[in-house]
């Protein structure tokens, strides 16, 4: 018989955010007693009114919980979930683990790492691609890497939350490195889809059929063909912001730096990431990109006024 949730281990998933949100109704699913704690309260009382449990800081999420997911923006939230103020690390059990879904520079992630694991608790570093649909699906990629023991005890948790789990190395920083490859390629593919729309609506093309077309040949990208749609509809709802990846491309313009290494293209893209975020867009949905295009060069697109 499977496990109950009595007996499953406890989890909290701090930050109830779109993607958040979906990987703690995901683990609810599975059977989990789950709490959820995020800045917003109206988030928690969702959750608790959907059936969860509910902590007001990550000090009482962490009480009880053998496993905390933590789904935060960056570093520097995920190091005040876990030592500021009301911080996790005050109250989680020892020999229990703390999963860091955050993208972040992995020197970070191994600075994090060697401050929790000094106090006897378990850091694993696992950041997230997927988006909030699969999230709520519990099909998540997860890019993981840490301590053989870190790994068994939140294997039940990433079992529930994703399709694929990747075991990318032994020590935290390695599944960052990881993400930040993703984040560079997924942030180039994102600029260049929003210039290339952008482009064929000012020579006067159908920009649904160039849609059909692009998404049909060697053009295409899991970004185009993702993303492109927004601009098709004139919907920039954030499923993914702009900031994500002025914050994101800016990690690697810092990794490079300090490996010394070129990255133009990605430099580049940041770039446009930056435009769109100072013309007022940074909060909106990174298909953005091509309204920013749109508007620098009078080029009219869907939802335009």
């Amino acid at each position: 018989m499977p496990p109950t949730a009595s007996e499953k281990p406890r989890v909290a998933v701090i930050g109830l955010g779109s993607m958040g949100y979906g990987m703690a109704t995901s683990l609810r699913r599975a059977g989990f007693a789950v709490t959820g704690c995020d800045v917003s309260a109206d988030s928690v009382k969702r959750f608790v009114g959907e059936g969860g449990q509910g902590a007001a800081t990550p000090a009482a999420a962490a009480q009880n919980a053998d496993i905390i997911v933590s789904v935060v923006v960056n570093a520097a939230q995920t190091d005040a979930i876990l030592f500021g103020v009301n911080g996790a690390a005050a109250t989680l059990a020892k020999g229990a683990v703390f999963v860091s879904c955050a993208t972040m520079d992995p020197d970070v992630a191994r600075r994090l790492s060697r401050e929790l694991e000094a106090t006897g608790r378990h850091y694993l570093d696992a950041p997230i691609s997927g988006g909030a649909q699969r999230a709520a699906e519990g099909g998540l990629t997860i890019l993981a890497s840490g301590s053989a023991a870190a790994f068994a005890k939140a294997r039940p948790a990433l079992d529930a939350m994703s399709a694929k789990l990747y075991e990318l190395g032994d020590a935290a920083g390695q599944g960052a490195a990881f993400k930040m490859i993703n984040q560079l390629l997924a942030g180039v593919h994102i600029a260049a889809a929003s210039e290339a729309i952008a482009f064929a609506a000012k020579q006067g093309l159908d920009i649904r059929k160039v849609y059909e077309v692009i998404t049909a040949s060697a053009g295409n990208s899991w970004m185009f063909e993702n993303r492109m749609p927004h601009v098709l509809d004139g919907d920039y709802t954030p499923r993914s912001a702009v900031d994500i990846f002025v914050k994101d491309l800016g990690i690697i313009q810092d990794m490079a730096r300090t490996a010394k290494f070129p990255v133009p293209v990605s430099a580049a893209a940041l770039q446009m990431f930056l435009m769109t975020s100072a013309s007022g867009m940074g909060r909106d949905d990174d298909a953005s990109v091509a309204r920013m295009y749109a508007k620098v060069t009078g080029t009219k697109l869907p939802g335009d006024g």
